[in-house]
């Protein structure tokens, strides 16, 4: 019997019947070309239905030519996207798994940028992402919308789809007629809540109708926007119950935040608990008779099975979750649970390539959006060395025995981890080291022998006589060139290594624009220190933005009184006793002051720790380097080259 009581019980969704509650919600992939579906769409989902999910949902399709926010966006009103429409769902039918489709017309979070036409709103109120007045647009563009709906919606009949979702949540021009915050009409359309509401009873209408009663309808609402004079819980409920007693619709998905003023709480970090958005989905079910879908950084079974058990929701989205392992359900349903490559919530290679117009990948999974390329066949099984055991290292590792080969791992340290482990020592990131836990048990798994406590050295590697070498022996913090000399001038790791112990007033210096300095400061902070941090660019942790962590960070930074600096760059430094005297000079001004800390804790670039690869050049054997030790970069690297010389063996 399984441990999972609810997680696998099937559950009834009008005409369709789901083997388990585990949804694979919509979201963005970037794999659109020219606007239409792909190869890679039918095998990335396909990915996922074949590891055991019950329902894939599909990234939205646009139903209007003035609908185009971002560049690789489906449009689905084109007729063309029926062929694709048609791989994607038979990839994924192949595994017994029905697939909808979100239907959505962003309205005025989007941008004239792609369409070259006005963006179509209910009022002409600025989205503060995009900063673009939109058209409000009038009863005749209403019906326009209203029939776009159903246009789409009747191509994805005709594509095979088992049934659609209206994207009436985050980001869609649904959303922004339900909430009073962009809504301002006077007409049939504003003021009172049902006339609100009105645009979207009347696209249910059009949907049910294109597609008839033996597909599933279902409605994503958001439960709160999070913003000034924005939708609340009480008035979602009251949207659901309209929604229910059109009768026409099938389920309700849930949503919070804003796609744009709100967006860190849509797809939150690690650093806000899993399963923050359920209350949403209590209120709603609690109001409904029809089943409904909870979200919410829900990224392990044992989760979605406390949802489901608690009676939040009644089927579960897992999106970043799948992500990460597209075998997160089987796995779990086989007892496996350990086995699962859980999401780190780190944001890196999904809602940061998106934000980069890059297309959809994985920080731990260097298949994610590769799944439609097939891996060459594993050559002759061979003897593989691999030094380091940081996240290079052991993905090399981890690949190489997957394909067969004979491969031992050397770690200097006494665990294996390298500056992940320093990375997430720092509280607000420890899944960080899920990154880490997720390898080291695929090189158990796969039989790698992993050596800790060991310092290769070259003689050592030539003595072991391998087929191959892998080095992954990472980076170094080097000292900053204005340092002088000065001993409380440190780096970020000899701080986070316990090395140093800054105490007193201490500046972080702030030259990567990304966690390094805003953890350190924190860490700092909280050990009582007076803590300042300076960067020479316009904004401190810039990148933080990136992965939808600045607004947290922000807020436990003023929370712990951390003072921020920018446009300034530090130009020499002096050593006295008890403190580092500093000159520092101001970009905007020219001007330089000088300035006294006890401690200085630099968070900037590395340098490789290449040694044994000039040692072991012109060797008998195979040698390759991986991760920091050809450059020092970002854990994704590391993972992305460690898998690609192992596939290349």
């Amino acid at each position: 019997m399984s441990e999972y009581r609810y997680l696998f019980s099937p559950l009834r969704l009008g005409p369709l019947t789901l083997r388990n509650r585990i949804v694979f919600s919509a979201h963005l992939t970037n794999y659109a070309h020219d606007g239409l579906p792909t190869e890679q769409h039918a095998a990335y989902y396909a990915a996922r239905a074949a590891g055991g999910a019950g329902l894939v949902i599909t990234e939205e399709h646009s139903t209007h030519p003035t609908d185009w926010p971002y560049e690789k966006l489906i449009h689905g009103f084109r007729p063309e996207v029926v062929p694709g429409y048609r791989q994607i769902t038979e990839a994924v039918h192949a595994h017994d798994v029905p697939v909808l489709a979100q239907l959505n017309h962003n309205g005025g979070q989007a941008s004239s940028m792609y369409s070259r036409l006005p963006v179509w709103a209910p009022s002409p109120v600025p989205d503060p992402m995009f900063r673009e007045v939109p058209k409000a647009i009038d009863a005749h563009e209403i019906a326009e919308v209203v029939a776009g709906y159903g246009t789409v919606a009747g191509h994805c009949a005709d594509g095979g789809f088992d049934g659609v979702e209206l994207q009436c949540s985050h980001s869609s021009i649904v959303r922004g007629f339900l909430s009073p915050a962009t809504n301002t009409r006077t007409d049939a359309y504003g003021g009172a809540l049902a006339n609100r509401a009105r645009i979207l009873l009347e696209i249910i209408d059009v949907v049910r109708e294109a597609i008839g009663p033996e597909r599933a309808l279902g409605v994503r609402l958001c439960g709160d926007e999070l913003i000034e004079g924005g939708t609340t819980i009480d008035e979602a409920v009251e949207v659901a119950r309209m929604v229910e007693a059109t009768g026409k619709v099938d389920y309700i998905n849930t949503s919070i935040g804003v796609a744009t003023a709100t967006l860190h709480m849509i797809e939150a970090s690690m650093t806000v608990p899993p399963g923050y958005a359920l209350f949403i989905a209590n209120a709603l079910r609690r109001a409904v008779d029809l089943p409904v879908v909870g979200v919410g950084r829900i990224k392990d079974p044992a989760q979605a099975e406390r949802a489901l058990e608690e009676g939040h929701c009644d089927l579960v989205g897992v999106v970043r979750g799948q992500i990460a392992d597209p075998d997160f359900a089987a796995k779990a349903r086989s007892g496996h649970r350990n086995d699962i490559r859980t999401c780190l919530s780190c944001n890196q290679e999904c809602v940061g390539r998106m934000g980069l117009n890059r297309w959809l990948g994985c920080i731990e999974n260097p298949r994610t959006g590769k799944e439609a390329t097939a891996l060459p066949v594993p050559g002759v099984r061979k003897r593989v060395l691999v030094v380091g055991g940081g996240p290079a290292g052991l993905q090399a590792a981890a690949t190489a025995a997957e394909r067969g080969h004979h491969v031992t791992l050397f770690e200097r340290a006494p665990t294996t981890g390298g500056q992940v482990a320093v990375a997430a020592s720092v509280p607000s990131r420890a899944e960080f080291l899920d990154v880490v836990r997720n390898l080291r048990a695929e090189c158990e798994r796969n039989g790698v022998d992993v050596k800790t406590g060991v310092s290769a050295t070259a003689e050592m590697l030539r003595e072991e006589h391998p087929d191959v070498v892998v080095l992954a022996t990472g980076a170094r913090p080097q000292p900053v060139h204005w340092a002088g000399g000065a001993d409380r001038v440190v780096d970020v790791r000899d701080v986070l290594e316990r090395r140093a112990e800054p105490t007193g007033d201490v500046l972080v210096v702030d030259e990567l624009g990304f966690h390094q300095a805003a953890s350190v400061a924190e860490w700092l902070a909280d050990r009582g220190c007076r803590v300042q941090i300076t960067t020479p660019g316009m904004v401190v942790c810039q990148d933080l933005g990136v992965t939808l962590d600045m607004e947290t960070f922000q807020l436990r930074a003023h929370a712990k009184g951390i003072g921020q600096r920018t446009d300034e760059v530090v130009v020499s430094a002096v050593g006295e006793p008890g403190g580092v005297v500093l000159q520092v000079l101001k970009h905007t001004t020219g001007e330089t002051t000088e300035e006294r800390f006890d401690w200085v804790v630099c968070a900037v670039h590395q340098e490789p720790e290449d040694e044994l690869w000039h040692a072991l050049k012109g060797s008998a054997f195979a040698v390759h380097r991986v991760g920091d030790c050809v450059t020092p970069r970002r854990a994704h690297a590391a993972v992305v080259e460690g898998h690609r010389v192992a596939v290349g063996l």
